[in-house]
């Protein structure tokens, strides 16, 4: 039995089947999503890049896998979300030994293009903001929600004569003094 070992997700690589990269990313998705996981396994990726490949004198992106064969689950460790994920049809298994996979290290996250970092914001809940990026610049509005880990501020706006609720980025606002 694995033990829960922090209620912080960690990166974890999920070894597949070349080839089954999306497919076991959508089916894990639909699983999480018909076991209400959505607490402990947060996000799914396939890595990819897009390059521009040249045929028949024709240049064409395309998208590519970074590294066919694994897929990167960000998750809390508990023997459910372990279940779930190992029991997802085209899944081998995860990177690490047999029973206890190993979470990437925060540079090997970087390295991998997995953003880690934690976002100390200047306003909370309830406080009046400007949003001073995107289609919305020079707009005030007052902070709903805030999170951190999907780097998501949430800000009801009035826009002609209605309260109207946006979604950005949390660099994308800053507090009114």
């Amino acid at each position: 039995m694995l033990e829960e070992t922090s209620e912080e997700a960690k990166w974890y690589v999920v070894h597949t089947y070349s080839g089954y990269e999306n497919k076991v990313a959508s089916n894990l998705e639909k699983t999480v999503e018909n076991r209400h996981l959505e607490n402990l396994i947060q996000e799914i990726r396939v890595p990819t890049e897009t390059v521009v490949e040249v045929k028949d004198n024709k240049k064409k992106e395309v998208e590519r896998k970074i590294f066919p064969g694994y897929v990167l689950v960000k998750m809390v460790l508990t023997d459910e979300s372990w279940y779930a994920v190992r029991n997802i049809r085209g899944c081998t298994g995860f990177v690490g030994s047999a029973t206890k996979p190993v979470p990437l290290t925060d540079k090997e996250a970087a390295k991998l293009g997995i953003k880690v970092c934690n976002i100390e914001v200047s306003y909370s809940v309830g406080d009046t903001v400007r949003i001073i990026k995107g289609p919305l610049k020079d707009f005030v509005g007052t902070v709903e929600d805030i999170d951190k880990d999907k780097n998501v501020v949430k800000v009801t706006v009035s826009m002609f004569g209605r309260e109207t609720l946006a979604e950005l980025e949390l660099d994308q606002v800053e507090p009114i003094m």
